[in-house]
């Protein structure tokens, strides 16, 4: 009769003796699948803002993605980044912020028909159409008229009373998320940005020097959403978990 201790099968590992539990990985854990926990920590990617400021650049990959790599208890993250696409969502973010709009003065203001609440609205957050180039006339009577004195200038862009509506509906959907957003812009201004960020910005094909991608990089932490690029283009990517770097050298050791 063969008896087996199913206490002793726990301890067995595929690959040798028990490790540490700082080491442990994907490849050490095949026996503790039942360990959802444990499984799910490994399988989680988490990337935070002040990541970036502590990342360490190895170097540019094919002129046009900067490769770094995040310090882990067991080793190393790596990441590639888009050279453009980073820099690129750093100068969309920077004239979305600081850029207010040329205007152009109306011959005629415009009367705006609008309920109470939106009048509320559109006084607390005069500032927002100012901004984007809507100068508004309040006349102090009964009804509280609002007049449009102004529409944004743009050479190539016209711009039209919908477009202050526009910015009217994104206020209210801010305000009802309870995040009021004082950073609004209307889609057409938003476009204009993001057409004069990337024109403006490092393109696929440049070298760059450990300063340029190390300023690249932490840029990114700065920005509020760093992920993508205002086209739709992410910014960054993981590679691979690395245990240290001697799979670099080892090759070349004496």
């Amino acid at each position: 009769k063969l008896s087996i201790d199913m206490d002793s099968l726990n301890e067995v590992k595929i690959n040798g003796p028990v490790q540490n539990n700082k080491q442990k990985n994907l490849f050490s854990t095949n026996m503790e699948i039942g360990n959802t926990d444990l499984q799910e920590k490994l399988l989680t990617l988490t990337v935070t803002k002040d990541d970036f400021l502590k990342m360490k650049i190895i170097g540019q990959f094919n002129l046009g993605f900067i490769l770094c790599t995040r310090k882990l208890e067991t080793g190393y993250d790596m990441f590639i980044i888009d050279q453009h696409a980073s820099d690129e969502k750093y100068n969309f973010e920077q004239l979305y912020k600081k850029t207010v709009m040329k205007v152009q003065p109306l011959i005629r203001p415009i009367p705006i028909e609008l309920n109470p609440l939106d009048k509320i609205l559109i006084k607390e957050n005069v500032e927002v159409f100012n901004k984007n180039g809507f100068n508004l006339k309040f006349e102090e009577n009964d009804s509280e008229d609002i007049f449009l004195e102004t529409l944004p200038l743009s050479e190539k862009t016209q711009f039209t009373v919908d477009d202050f509506f526009e910015i009217i509906d994104l206020l209210r959907a801010s305000e009802s998320s309870y995040k009021l957003n004082k950073d609004i812009r209307c889609s057409k201004v938003r476009s204009m940005f993001a057409m004069r960020a990337c024109r403006m910005s490092i393109m696929i094909g440049r070298p760059l020097n450990n300063f340029v991608m190390k300023r690249i990089v932490q840029n990114l932490s700065s920005l509020e959403k760093p992920w993508n690029c205002p086209h739709g283009r992410p910014t960054i990517r993981h590679l691979m978990e690395l245990r240290s770097y001697n799979s670099f050298t080892s090759d070349y050791d004496l």
